[in-house]
Order: structure tokens, then C-alpha cells, then sequence
């Protein structure tokens, strides 16, 4: 099971972006799915995480400008990034906590960063 992400790019302050993230193998069902960032010099913090049944969490940061919303169906996660400010600056990672069996823990799986820079 692997999750790959698509959407990042260089876009100017006050734009948009919306990245992408499909877990991909033999999944039995998801839990979490959600958006962390790592800047560099800085520690990865928590952007937005969404629930399986839809209850989501923002950073302070980014509330009111993003929004993380999933398909079940296609095992994704999406996060509609708008009014883009330099600081939004960083490598964007997905995580999700998937169960490959329906027994047991779900295993917290990451997918490889996705480069988002916003200029001034």
C-alpha cells in the first residue's frame, strides 16, 4: 500500500492550489486521511486532517483559506489551498491511517512530499 500525491507547483501569493492524495493496494478501509508540511529549519506540522466520517481539523494558520475534503470511493484525500501566502511555503505530505485487514491497529502510512511555493 502506497500513497502518492499530485498538485504542487509554484504559484504567486493570493493563488490557488489544490493537491491530490489516492492511497493505492490492498486497503480494507481508512481511517484519518490528512495534509501536514515540513518548511525548511522548521519541525512538520499538522495543515488538515479529515475523519471517515467527515469531521475535519485545521491548523490556525490555514483556516478560512483551505479545505480538505475526501473520496471514498477513490481512496483520496484533496486539499483545496486558496489565498496562497508566502509562509504556505513548504513540502506538503499526505498521511492516512489505513487498515489492510479488518482486525488490529490501522498502519499510519506517508506518501512523499509534494513541493508547494507560494512568491511574494
Amino acid at each position: 500500500v502506497q500513497l502518492q500525491a499530485s498538485g504542487g507547483g509554484l504559484v504567486q501569493s493570493g493563488g490557488s492550489l489544490r493537491l491530490s492524495c489516492e492511497a493505492f493496494g490492498s486497503i480494507f478501509s481508512i481511517d484519518d486521511m490528512g495534509w501536514y508540511r515540513q518548511a525548511p529549519g522548521n519541525q512538520r506540522e499538522l495543515v488538515a486532517v479529515i475523519t471517515s466520517g467527515g469531521r475535519t481539523t485545521y491548523a490556525d494558520s490555514v483556516k478560512g483559506r483551505f479545505t480538505v475534503s475526501r473520496d471514498h470511493a477513490k481512496n483520496t484525500v484533496y486539499l483545496q489551498m486558496n489565498s496562497l501566502k508566502p509562509e504556505d511555503t513548504a513540502v506538503y505530505y499526505c498521511n492516512a491511517d489505513i487498515n489492510l485487514t479488518g482486525w488490529g491497529e490501522p498502519s499510519s502510512l506517508w506518501g512523499l512530499g509534494t513541493q508547494v511555493t507560494v512568491s511574494s
